[in-house]
């Protein structure tokens, strides 16, 4: 019988995280790290990830350089992961928004830059996970992100990330179904307020207010409260473990 550690079956392991440099990224590859994992640490050019990457325990941890919306460099971020370590999971934390006021404000520009970040490269990014996963003969996880939103459907202007966030949920179900024969796992994880600066740098005090008065638990999470999760649906005490959302939500979406 398996007993549960926070490194169940990732010790020595390598695994990729995408949206590395932010709030939440950053805590995910700390765990990781910390969990005895090999980290990829995924980002736009520009950000810090090399500072973030030597901060981490432990060694082996390496960096890459990418905008995920070029679709063609997702096969060689899982070919850059198996060079360090065997791969075990992907974390996919990488998202964007653009908060509008209202619906009548959303651009065109502001469809496309979410759909084509959270949703489209999603999609392409599980799949070329599930190539490598495949290619080398291993099972392995993938962990996607959504957010309460998806229940939700948003607040104004931010309908469009919402949608592209209902849409993870759809397809983490589908590719679970679709992946499961491969041995590959595709779960997701839908947290509610965290104090990031996608969350807290993008809206008026009183607007982050509001949201507090919804939460239950009456405050914020610290983006370190996503990484069990995480962890959990990453290691081999999840392992009958698929097609499922974990609500991280501190009471705010109940379902």
């Amino acid at each position: 019988m398996l007993m549960w550690r926070n490194d169940s079956g990732l010790n020595g392991k390598s695994v990729v995280v995408t949206g590395a440099a932010g709030g939440i990224g950053q805590s995910v590859v700390m765990g990781f790290a910390e969990a005895g994992c090999k980290v990829l640490l995924v980002d736009v050019p520009g950000s810090n990830l090399a500072q973030i990457c030597d901060a981490l325990p432990g060694n082996g941890h390496e960096i890459y350089e990418t905008d995920l919306v070029e679709i063609k460099f997702h096969a060689e971020i899982f070919e850059r992961a198996q060079a360090i370590a065997p791969l075990a999971a992907l974390a996919h934390c990488a998202a964007v928004i653009r908060r509008r006021d209202t619906v009548d404000e959303v651009t065109e520009e502001d469809w496309d830059i979410q759909i084509d970040v959270n949703l489209k490269a999603t999609f392409f990014l599980n799949r070329a996970a599930r190539n490598a996963f495949k290619a080398a003969g291993t099972k392995g996880s993938i962990i996607n992100f959504s957010s309460q939103a998806w229940s939700s459907g948003g607040y104004g202007g931010s309908v469009v990330y919402a949608a592209s966030k209902g849409g993870i949920v759809s397809m983490t179900r589908g590719l679970a179904r679709s992946f499961a024969l491969d041995g590959v796992r595709v779960n997701c994880v839908a947290p509610g307020c965290v104090a990031t600066p996608m969350m807290v740098d993008t809206m008026s005090a009183e607007a982050l207010q509001g949201f507090v008065d919804l939460i239950p638990m009456g405050r914020l999470a610290d983006p370190d409260e996503m990484v069990g999760a995480v962890l959990f649906l990453a290691s081999e005490a999840s392992t009958f473990v698929t097609g499922t959302v974990m609500n991280v939500s501190g009471g705010q979406l109940m379902y």
